[in-house]
């Protein structure tokens, strides 16, 4: 046989190759030490994973999103065995990789201390300098149960895993076959094993620049019923420049922290004698929340919406109707018993009905689309509603604005024939977006979510159709689309639009559904033109999400610093001295006539440190009158970033203020509020 006959062919990086059929990923990418990996037939492997005939190699940089995510994983396991190294008689649970960095469980007799992790830190450091291999090994069920016959938790984990395999489903630690990952040092011995499904790195030199970050407690496998073991979170990162811009961030998101600015701002609280998730809105709060909806509702208004106000409790079976009760009932509160009715000896006599607090919207304006008949000449019919509705989140998942159990959603449903759904969807993405960047968010983009196999109702052409219509409305907007399979709710897919927020955090905003299913089994119908009854196509669309959600973004994304038409105070007066109080008052009173939010400095601190004050408390506009302005009948401005205008006429400074507030600009200067304005930077009256 000749040696041309002896390779094999493979396609690397969508180039066709010979190769010699004992070649692996190690000798492919040899001249690119940023290769960590390869992607052989779309699954990503490890670099030294045998190759044969017919196989599509692509590479995995360490840089790319896979590389990252197989790097932090490989970290969880030198993290692991630092600890076991330290603390033989330590359990283990799962390693994951999360956003940005990665976690280990273990059960240890006592929780970790900062002076543990600075000693795990180190440890990792040493394992990471020894240049250990991740070694993969297919295992059976017994073998792997000998080799963690003294780790409860991975044998756990290995029946688990045995009743997937025979499903054909992934679990933490196999991908249709059992496998262990060996560190090995230099001279090939065994130094430490996990029951993984990887892939991993060629070795740990590729782990650049890590940190361990916290600890805290967490059930196995997320049940209160189980044993609580100690998670250490870490970070991993291509090159130390990386980690250190990465901690930056972290450092600026701390400062942005919703529940901290919100504290330090007085805007909103979670009382105790509320309880969790249940958040009070302070007058400050309130002021933008208000300004949120007010806003809101003039577009929706130009936008031709009919408003809607539904009640926040209902009989259980509306949503037996809707579908909900089946599956989404873990995350309702519990039912209340009502209008039961007894004799007088006890026996009842009328039966009662469970009652609901409304988890969502949609089948309350159902009801209203059914209440009367409904023509083709009404449609597209588009109901609006700022609706609190109420899911039980637990206890550990809440978390401040974010993730609450009373919210309130800027709730929309829009009922249209099928030949106007393409057009109505095209306008409501632009309506959405407009709207988004008018609260001073830019940078996007679409995410398709698709049905659930195992969650959904209707038929299959059904949900063929309405997914390829939102695909073609999500690509005809001109933004990316990325694919999010089995995403969608049990009644239809969506669209929901990505927001980078000034940190490059990505949030997800406002939501489009496209439902064939809700309107039929409600039985909504209209007369068409033809006289023929038909049924209506149903759009979901919450804008904000949650009002409550939103709210947190906005304050994180300004780090409280406001647009001056949204900020909780507009204008903050300060008087250089009480002589000039009443003056200044009369001026505050004049914006307030205009529904300008207006506060003013009457306390007993010296005038500079009522300037101090004002500078941190992130107020637009500070009007500041001392004598000199007093006498000419002037105030002179004060901006967020320390820059003023001088004997502004008052007049003109109450034209301006207002048109400021109308531009919708964000304003941080003099220069900003002039540009915004009539106002000149050389004004001096």
């Amino acid at each position: 046989m000749s040696e041309a006959s002896s390779l094999i062919p493979i396609t690397v990086n969508g180039e066709h190759r010979e190769v010699e059929p004992t070649v692996t990923g190690v000798q492919l990418f040899d001249s690119d030490k940023s290769v960590i990996a390869v992607r052989l037939n779309g699954q990503p492997r490890d670099l030294y994973t045998p190759l044969k005939a017919g196989d599509f190699v692509e590479s995995i940089d360490i840089n790319s999103k896979d590389g990252l995510a197989i790097m932090r994983h490989s970290a969880t396991h030198v993290m692991a065995q630092a600890v076991q190294e330290i603390y033989p008689q330590a359990k283990l649970g799962i390693g994951p990789v999360i956003e940005d960095g990665f976690y280990y469980d273990f059960d240890v007799d006592k929780p970790f201390t900062p002076e543990d992790m600075k000693e795990i830190e180190k440890r990792m450091q040493r394992i990471i300098k020894s240049s250990q291999s991740f070694r993969r090994r297919i295992v059976t069920e017994d073998q792997a149960r000998q080799e963690e016959a003294d780790q409860p938790y991975k044998l756990e984990l290995i029946d688990s895993a045995e009743e997937a395999i025979d499903q054909g489903k992934d679990t933490e630690v196999s991908q249709g076959q059992l496998t262990m990952y060996d560190n090995c040092d230099r001279e090939g011995t065994v130094v430490w094993t996990d029951l993984c499904h990887g892939p991993h790195l060629p070795n740990t030199r590729y782990i650049k620049a890590f940190k361990l970050q916290r600890t805290a407690g967490a059930y196995w496998r997320g049940s209160e019923k189980n044993p609580m073991l100690q998670r250490i979170y870490g970070t991993a990162w291509a090159s130390k420049e990386d980690l250190k811009a990465y901690l930056q961030r972290l450092e600026e998101a701390a400062k942005r922290d919703h529940r901290k600015l919100g504290a330090e701002m007085d805007l909103f609280s979670f009382p105790d004698e509320i309880g969790p998730g249940l958040a009070v809105f302070h007058p400050k709060g309130a002021a933008v929340i208000n300004a949120m909806k007010e806003y809101s509702r003039i577009e929706h208004r130009k936008n031709h919406y009919s408003f809607v106000q539904t009640p926040h409790i209902t009989k259980g079976g509306l949503y037996e109707t809707s579908g909900h009760l089946q599956w989404y009932k873990d995350g309702m509160y519990p039912p209340m018993h009502l209008d039961e009715e007894k004799d007088a000896n006890g026996k009842v006599i009328r039966e009662g009905f469970d009652y609901y607090l409304k988890p969502m919207n949609c089948p309350m304006h159902n009801l209203i689309f059914k209440s009367r008949q409904r023509s083709y000449r009404e449609l597209p019919l588009r109901l609006f509603e700022f609706g609190t509705v109420y899911r039980y989140e637990k206890s550990g998942v809440v978390h401040g604005l974010t993730r609450v159990r009373g919210l309130t959603q800027d709730d929309s449903h829009i009922y249209c024939t099928r030949e106007q759904m393409k057009g109505e969807l095209t306008s409501l993405l632009s309506f959405v977006l407009k709207l988004l960047k008018d609260f001073g968010l830019n940078d996007f983009y679409l995410e398709l979510s698709t049905k659930d196999e195992h969650k959904y109702v209707g038929s299959d052409e059904i949900w063929e159709e309405a997914t390829r219509t939102l695909a073609e409305v999500a690509r005809d907007s001109g933004l990316d689309l990325v694919d999010d399979p089995g995403g969608a709710a049990f009644y239809g897919p969506k669209i929901s639009v990505q927001a980078r927020d000034a940190l490059g955090r990505t949030w997800q905003l406002s939501t489009i559904q496209l439902d064939f299913n809700l309107p039929e089994r409600f039985g909504l119908e209209y007369i068409a033109a033809d006289g023929t009854r038909q049924r209506p196509v149903m759009i979901h669309r919450a804008l904000f999400g949650a009002i409550e959600r939103f709210f947190a973004i906005l304050l994180e994304h300004y780090a409280g610093a406001f647009p001056a038409w949204l900020a909780p105070v507009q204008v903050l007066g300060v008087p250089v001295s009480e002589a000039n109080s009443d003056y200044l008052k009369e001026i505050l009173d004049r914006l307030d006539e205009s529904l300008v939010r207006c506060e003013m400095d009457a306390s007993d601190d010296r005038f500079g440190k009522k300037i101090r004050n004002a500078s941190k408390s992130k107020t637009p506009f500070i009007l500041i009158v001392g004598d000199d302005d007093q006498a000419r009948g002037a105030v002179s401005f004060r901006f967020r970033d320390g820059s003023q205008l001088n004997g502004v006429a008052v007049d003109n400074a109450l034209a301006w203020i207002n048109q400021a507030i109308t531009s919708h600009q964000q304003i941080n200067s003099a220069a900003d509020f002039c540009s915004a304005t009539d106002a000149s930077l050389s004004e001096e009256n």
